[in-house]
């Protein structure tokens, strides 16, 4: 198998989702929509629906796969939010030698 690119990757599994361009999606339903495809069918499996797609329907399999490919490039110049750890501040969790912080723990 030859290397793919993560992009073509997410565009092969929006194309295979249930997602439709009619439904107007954000981004977080179009990167559920991937993970749910990738989950269910994996990477094969999205580029083989693809492939019947193309072969049973190439009309509407083109405009669909143009939409799934805008639809990633969109994706990846947005930022991914980040996730933040917050800690109380007087958490044990912000001492200065994380060895205090284990001790804290295993004390309580």
């Amino acid at each position: 198998m030859y290397p793919r690119s993560v992009g073509a990757l997410q565009a092969d599994a929006l194309f295979a989702s249930a997602l439709q361009h009619g439904d107007e999606p954000d981004i977080s339903q179009v990167w559920h929509a991937i993970a749910l495809a990738l989950d269910a069918y994996g990477g094969t499996g999205c580029a083989g629906r693809v492939a019947q797609e193309f072969g049973d329907h190439p009309d509407t399999a083109a405009l669909r796969m143009r939409w799934a490919r805008a639809a990633v490039r969109d994706l990846n110049d947005q930022s991914i939010p980040r996730t933040r750890r917050i800690a109380a501040p007087d958490s044990c969790a912000l001492a200065t030698n994380p060895a205090e912080g284990l001790s804290a723990i295993r004390s309580a």
